[in-house]
């Protein structure tokens, strides 16, 4: 079987689909993948094919004046005025999909694998790594860039998804019409009951993130969540900071950005505690605010060897960092910024790991108070008692079922 993986986006996008490429390829099929150009590199050091669709998604270096100052509905208005990704999704897509059996969709926003499936005549699959990507009476879409849930709950769950089915068309079903016509195919009238298809994959863990009781008209399979696992060894300024005391909190907000004094409040609540701290840089480029010994400032390291190690961690909400940080049975606190880390947000409330404290809203008293909550010992025993839980080999159940379906 040769399967193609198309996966655009930040990290969060990209990696599950190098976790699945791996787990295909020790199964002994060959796979393509189409990722952002930034990751290309990345794909290619793992030994796999790899070819650029899209643009480099990267902040720029703060003081540049680019989209790590910006707001979450500008960084949607820029997006909006990039080149025409839709068109050069079907360019890409189309020529790699060559010799191909199947067409794997990594998230949502993969506008034209299904059409150059139906025209090559071979499978196609749309996987999603939250619940809340595919239309539900159950759950809510996840709020627009610049909205928070409570902002969009005065209307129907039904309502909800109306508009955003309506977003989704207003922004791509003219060019993704278009393009199918050049294809030779007729027109779609709904973009994301279309991208989704009539089967989607959650390749989300069933602990954290269970599929929806009713999720519409399609079926859902539900494989866990693509791992990618990370072996390589902590550098050893971090690992003597961690042998030197008890264990710090994390925060860090990987590739979202992050605006103003937000290092000083982060690191200012955790030391409100008395706990020492590790900034996690990110693509917000977070760093200390002073020389001080109980704080330390780290670029991209292993989630797998150093959250284990850790009190608590503060985050962002990405489905993969939430994911990480349940596997570890660490305590966490999400501040949430837009869309599905919202949802998150409630599960690890809901599951009682943490504490939530909105980006919008964080100050260092409420993050010392999130912290404070999210320390308490009833909350780590759960957290530790779950992580057993959770499973690693969702990527592993996606290649498998890949194979019996699409392998000839």
């Amino acid at each position: 079987m040769r399967a193609l993986l198309a996966a655009v986006g930040t990290r969060g996008d990209v990696q599950p689909a190098l976790a699945l490429a791996l787990e295909l390829r020790r199964l002994g099929h060959a796979v393509r993948l189409c990722v952002s150009p930034n990751f290309v590199d990345w794909a290619k050091r793992l030994g796999l094919e790899a070819v650029p669709m899209g643009v480099e998604m990267r902040m720029p270096p703060k003081g540049s004046g680019g989209p790590a100052k910006l707001t979450p509905e500008e960084l949607r208005r820029l997006r909006e005025a990039l080149p025409d990704l839709i068109a050069d999704q079907f360019e890409t897509i189309g020529d790699a999909a060559q010799g191909c059996d199947v067409i794997v969709g990594a998230n949502a926003h993969q506008y034209g694998a299904r059409s150059i499936a139906e025209r090559a005549g071979i499978g196609c699959v749309t996987a999603v790594h939250t619940p809340v990507a595919f239309p539900s009476p159950d759950l809510a879409p996840p709020p627009t860039p610049g909205q928070t849930p409570a902002a969009t709950a005065r209307a129907s769950i039904e309502e909800q998804w109306r508009d955003t089915a309506k977003a989704w068309n207003e922004r791509a079903l003219g060019r993704v019409n278009h393009n199918r016509q050049r294809l030779g195919l007729a027109p779609i009238h709904d973009v994301l009951d279309h991208v989704l298809t009539d089967r989607t994959w959650l390749a989300a863990d069933a602990t954290l993130a269970p599929a929806p009781a009713t999720p519409g008209p399609r079926i859902v399979f539900q494989t866990g969540t693509w791992v990618l696992t990370d072996e390589r060894p902590l550098p050893a300024a971090l690992s003597a900071f961690l042998d030197g005391g008890e264990p710090p909190i994390l925060f860090g907000f990987g590739s979202m950005p992050a605006a103003g004094e937000v290092s000083r409040r982060l690191i200012g609540a955790a030391r409100a505690l008395g706990r020492r701290v590790i900034v996690s840089r990110g693509w917000a480029e977070l760093d200390r605010i002073d020389d001080a010994p109980d704080c330390i400032a780290v670029d991209d390291v292993s989630h797998d060897l150093l959250f284990p190690r850790l009190a608590a961690v503060i985050h962002h909400g990405g489905a993969g960092t939430t994911a990480a940080a349940a596997r570890a049975g660490v305590p966490q606190v999400i501040t949430p910024m837009f869309g599905d880390q919202f949802y998150w947000a409630s599960r690890i409330l809901a599951l009682g790991l943490g504490a939530s404290n909105p980006h919008a809203s964080m100050t260092e008293e409420s993050l010392t108070t999130s912290l404070r909550d999210a320390l308490q010992p009833a909350v780590l025993e759960r957290a530790r008692a779950l992580s057993g839980k959770v499973s690693r080999n969702g990527a592993e159940i996606a290649a498998k079922q890949l194979e019996r379906e699409y392998a000839t």
